[in-house]
């Protein structure tokens, strides 16, 4: 019986894990607060910093009128620790920069779809963000990212 609970999740669980592909790159997990509400954190390499970890709290919606794919939007923040590379724009000049011992926060906005097979405990994903860097220096760059969570 599915947990109502978590009745958009894969199978009415509450907690996935997996890979995802782009930024970062590396293991996601997502925790189902409620039906269309989820905190999701990423762990992986990143332009930001490597190791990066996001996290994001969701809101899932049914903009396509399915039972299988659903549009969702967040907010939420990273933090990149150790390589950085960055891009500074400064007095109509701007230059590359690569950090080796940095650490970097930023805020991040994000809009995906997920598509989750009906009696599957698989969820597919693609997302696309904005992250604001805050630290070492005030900046913005895009996320994308695509993959997949086994609901055990």
């Amino acid at each position: 019986m599915i947990n109502q609970l978590y009745a958009q999740s894969p199978a009415g669980k509450n907690f996935g894990f997996g890979l995802v592909l782009g930024e970062p790159t590396g293991l996601t997990l997502k925790f189902w607060t409620q039906r269309n509400n989820a905190f999701v954190i990423d762990v992986g390499e990143s332009y930001f910093g490597s190791p990066r970890i996001g996290v994001d709290y969701l809101w899932h919606f049914n903009a396509f009128n399915s039972n299988v794919a659903r549009l969702y939007a967040g907010f939420g923040g990273a933090l990149g620790i150790g390589r950085s590379n960055g891009f500074y724009y400064s007095n109509h000049d701007g230059f590359f920069y690569r950090s080796d011992n940095g650490l970097g926060l930023g805020l991040r906005g994000v809009l995906g779809v997920n598509v989750i097979p009906e009696r599957s405990p698989i969820e597919l994903f693609l997302e696309a963000g904005l992250l604001v860097g805050l630290s070492p220096a005030f900046g913005s760059a895009g996320d994308v990212g695509i993959g997949i969570r086994f609901y055990p």
